[in-house]
């Protein structure tokens, strides 16, 4: 990897190339600095890691997922099965609410983001998602 010729920090990265630039500034950066807080370049890795994130957040949109995929999701990534799950409650209520059968109540929100250490947002939009035909069986 080429070595680039400025280390000067940026004030904004706009384009994909300017994003580009600052990773391989960052990179090369991290290699010579290390986690050595003490060496005045450790700044530099600071901001460039902020405005790389910030570049990430505003262009690399994350797919759309409902609540319950990324329960799923989060199920398989941890090897839990749905009697893993006591924040929600029993087997059956798991499989009902994996089914779209049922939503998920406010604790159980709440519960399951603190399980996974995520932002309990990503579960709300599993009640909209639940079967008409069993509504007798939705929790509201």
């Amino acid at each position: 990897m080429k070595k680039p010729d400025s280390l000067g920090p940026f004030l904004a990265i706009r384009t994909e190339r300017e994003y580009d630039g600052a990773v391989e500034r960052l990179n090369v950066l991290v290699d010579e600095v290390g986690d050595h807080r003490k060496d005045p370049r450790y700044r530099l890795i600071e901001t460039l890691s902020v405005l790389i994130e910030a570049y990430d957040r505003e262009h690399q949109r994350l797919p759309e997922a409902s609540g319950i995929e990324v329960l799923r999701f989060l199920m398989e990534q941890h090897g839990l099965t749905q009697g893993d799950l006591p924040e929600v409650g029993s087997q059956g209520v798991v499989s009902e609410v994996i089914r779209g059968c049922r939503r998920l109540n406010v604790r159980q929100i709440q519960a399951l983001a603190a399980r996974f250490g995520v932002d309990p947002g990503v579960f709300i939009d599993a009640g909209r998602r639940v079967s008409r035909h069993r509504s007798e069986r939705v929790i509201q």
